[in-house]
């Protein structure tokens, strides 16, 4: 099972449980304003442009948008959430300096949508470390989870590195949460999107922060019009990538924590 913890919850708890069972859910973590604000934000993008991605993998009934910081300032509040900053804090940064954006996407699943792939967020990195979690993932309701309308699946346990393709039925739950509620997961969690059997579809907001000296999955640098990062926060446009990871991987002139060498 995933358990299911509420706002107030301390962070200790919540990595706990989420470094125990792969996921957790975390209940009623944004108000109701900001998830509408962020909604009306990424509708006029997702008739425009959510079926870009449509394949066998993503689906032919889901829409999904990409860099999602260029696409609405509002969900920078999520994105960029204390809360979710002290999860990823736990998780990641006993293995970096700094962490960042790996990926940032908005996923409408349209009523008629089978279930997804059962799949690992980090399978694309070609070698894995022991006891070294390359991601952590935040999804965000931005309606109401339900089995019907395709809460997102999730194998609990499965960060043990079980081979997907011995995952049974019965090894998989729903992650039926609330809106303005987060799914928190770990790279290595097997997870997919959930069959949509209701008449209207569901929203979720999922972006997953990877290890600095990784490769991001998403390239925010090219992704989101610098005009558009530059009208960020410091702590935000270093969470898309603006920073150097220490002194040497990354480093750019104008960093005042980077060098071009040790002199």
């Amino acid at each position: 099972m995933l358990q299911s913890l509420a706002s107030q919850s301390n962070s200790d708890e919540i990595v706990s449980a989420l470094m125990q069972d792969g996921g957790v859910i975390v209940a009623n973590q944004a108000q109701d304003d900001l998830i509408n604000r962020i909604v009306s934000e990424l509708r006029p993008h997702f008739h425009e442009q959510g079926h870009k991605f449509q394949n066998d993998f993503n689906g032919y009934d889901t829409l999904r948008l990409g860099a999602i910081l260029g696409l609405s300032h509002s969900a920078a509040e999520l994105i960029a959430h204390s809360r979710v900053m002290e999860i990823a804090d736990a998780v990641l940064r006993p293995h970096c300096d700094s962490y960042r954006i790996g990926s940032s996407t908005a996923i409408e699943i349209s009523p008629g949508e089978a279930d997804q792939v059962l799949h690992r967020d980090d399978d694309f990195y070609p070698f894995r470390i022991p006891n070294v979690e390359f991601q952590v993932s935040a999804m965000w309701a931005l309606d109401d989870f339900t089995l019907e309308n395709g809460a997102t699946r999730v194998v609990p346990g499965s960060n043990d590195m079980r081979d997907v393709s011995n995952v049974e039925d019965a090894d998989i739950v729903q992650a039926v949460m609330s809106k303005g509620s987060v799914l928190y997961y770990l790279g290595a969690t097997i997870h997919g999107g959930g069959a949509n059997r209701s008449q209207l579809p569901r929203s979720g907001l999922i972006t997953t922060y990877s290890l600095g000296w990784l490769r991001q999955e998403e390239n925010q640098y090219l992704s989101v019009p610098k005009e558009v990062a530059d009208s960020y926060p410091d702590h935000v446009r270093r969470l898309m990538g603006y920073q150097a990871h220490g002194k040497y991987l990354g480093v750019y002139p104008d960093d005042p924590d980077g060098r071009w060498f040790d002199a």
